[in-house]
């Protein structure tokens, strides 16, 4: 079977290394750390990411980047956002032609406002794939049926990473959209940090409701202006993973609103974090790129001034209520 290297073991990676080791690939995992690597490849256990969850014997691990990539075909990232270019440059002039590179990174990268692929296209000279969609990785670790899409440039590639990662509890769709999905994928965690900070100062299921809702029309205004199709955001990358991020407390997006509506600092949730929570950084690269390209993001801008400008939450919530009056649709 083919080969295929996943490029970090966090707790998505792990999933997505299991998933497809279970399938019979050969799969290896690259993490960062040795213990991580270790603990997979003689525990078969992630016990720092993935805790509780019985990995396959056939999945192995590596803390060397270099051995992971080098009989790999498909080589799929999974490193936070913010890191991916300090990972892959490493791995540039690695590569041959017949690589596939797939993408399940969520965020916009703060000094260049590029999306993941766009910052693989960058250093590899190759264009990615973007898997994406409403996904907890410990409910597709335990099996539970779970949808994405795979999006990508060309249609022939697509079905073949379809029928790779799909299996009878995890379905994969194929699109031709992957910008949509990576914008779709990185502001739904700002606005799960405004759904966590929702619930946290009791404002109830209408507040709510109408926070998700004008949540996708940022997400629509943003990526219409990039370049996407309006027909995305509908989809599983788009309103499936917003209303998902936005109502579970499994969303690491919307623990940190959550903690920060209850009064505690970004220091303190950060501390006590094991996992990324891609929405904190993604929000001040989003008021970057809403400024570059004049799109109206309120609920962004609010998520930006409590996390960077220490503003109230319950202040901001007052002033996304209090705007001036406007269309619904703009």
């Amino acid at each position: 079977m083919s080969y295929i290297a996943v490029i970090g073991a966090g707790s998505w990676g792990t999933t997505l290394a299991s998933l497809l080791s279970k399938k019979g690939f050969d799969v290896i995992v690259w993490a960062r750390k040795k213990e991580i690597a270790d603990a997979i490849n003689f525990k078969k256990e992630n016990p720092l990411y993935l805790p509780n969850i019985k990995l396959p014997d056939n999945l192995i691990a590596t803390d060397d980047i270099f051995e992971a990539i080098k009989k790999a075909r498909f080589i799929i990232n999974v490193v936070p956002t913010q890191h991916i270019r300090s990972v892959f440059i490493s791995l540039r002039g690695k590569l041959n032609d017949e690589n596939i590179i797939v993408s399940v990174s969520k965020g916009i990268e703060k000094e260049t406002l590029k999306t993941p692929s766009m910052i693989l296209e960058e250093i590899l000279n190759k264009k990615a794939y973007v898997l994406s969609g409403p996904s907890f990785a410990i409910e597709v670790a335990q099996e539970k049926p779970t949808a994405v899409t795979i999006s990508g440039a060309e249609k022939t590639q697509r079905l073949l990473l379809q029928e790779i990662f799909n299996t009878p509890y995890f379905r994969v769709y194929e699109h031709d959209d992957p910008l949509g999905a990576e914008i779709g994928g990185a502001v739904k965690n700002v606005i799960a940090i405004a759904a966590g900070i929702c619930d946290a100062l009791e404002l109830g299921n209408n507040a709510k409701a109408a926070l998700i809702t004008r949540g996708l029309h940022e997400i629509i205004r943003l990526g219409k202006k990039m370049g996407a199709k309006e027909i995305t955001f509908s989809g599983l990358s788009g309103l499936g993973d917003l209303f998902l991020t936005c109502t579970s407390k499994l969303s690491r997006n919307f623990t940190v609103g959550y903690r920060l509506g209850r009064g505690e600092s970004l220091e303190e949730i950060s501390k006590s974090m094991r996992g990324v929570a891609e929405g904190v950084e993604t929000s001040f690269s989003l008021m970057q790129l809403s400024k570059k390209l004049d799109v109206e993001m309120p609920i962004t801008y609010e998520v930006y001034q409590v996390i960077y400008e220490g503003k109230s939450p319950r202040q901001a919530a007052w002033d996304l209520m209090n705007r001036t009056l406007k269309p619904e649709f703009y």
